[in-house]
């Protein structure tokens, strides 16, 4: 697994102290994953806001293959993040696509797994997710696009909750790329309310 280097987390401090504001929770819950943990990550209240997709978006981009023509995720947590950084691609003068990776196919017409403009057979795709706990979800999705006939090699999260995600990638063949570790984020949070 990689992180950012001290000057990219520099560059994403104001990201981080809005993730540990707005996404973080500390208490008792049961995880999508079936766990019990003392903290919670749900990114969804800063990547739905238009300014926290703002600052995802090119935080995001940074971590993306350079040779990637497009990203893709699992509906819904991803949703919201391809599109952001297929934006801030765009406005980087950078040719790169959203794909939405369903659940289950399609019940009508083509039967589709995959939503947006498709690229050649063969070509690389980003995986993003939004926190990885297990990486259940993003290796489902990786492999649909692999099913269809893309190469996808790097899942790119916002949060790694370093609970065996990693590992499980690494087994998929894949490299996990986070923005912040949940160490950060809970650490950050615990600053902010002393």
């Amino acid at each position: 697994m990689s992180t950012p280097s001290p000057a990219q987390n520099e560059g994403r401090d104001p990201l981080l102290t809005r993730l540990a504001r707005e996404a973080y929770r500390h208490g008792r819950f049961t995880l999508a994953s079936g766990r019990s943990s003392d903290h919670y990550v749900n990114c969804k209240p800063v990547a739905l806001s238009g300014s926290g997709l703002a600052m995802l978006g090119p935080a995001m981009l940074q971590l993306v293959e350079a040779d990637a023509l497009a990203v893709g995720g699992l509906t819904l947590g991803a949703d919201p993040l391809v599109s952001a950084v297929a934006m801030a691609a765009a406005q980087s003068g950078r040719p790169l696509d959203a794909l939405i990776v369903r659940k289950e196919a399609k019940g009508h017409g083509t039967g589709a797994w995959l939503e947006g403009p498709l690229p050649p057979a063969g070509s690389r795709v980003t995986v993003l997710e939004d926190v990885v706990t297990t990486g259940g979800s993003s290796i489902k999705a990786v492999n649909q696009l692999r099913d269809a006939g893309f190469v996808v090699n790097r899942v790119v999260t916002i949060v790694d909750r370093e609970e065996g995600g990693a590992a499980a990638m690494a087994a998929a063949d894949l490299e996990l790329m986070s923005l912040f570790r949940l160490e950060q984020v809970a650490s950050r949070a615990k600053e902010l309310a002393a």
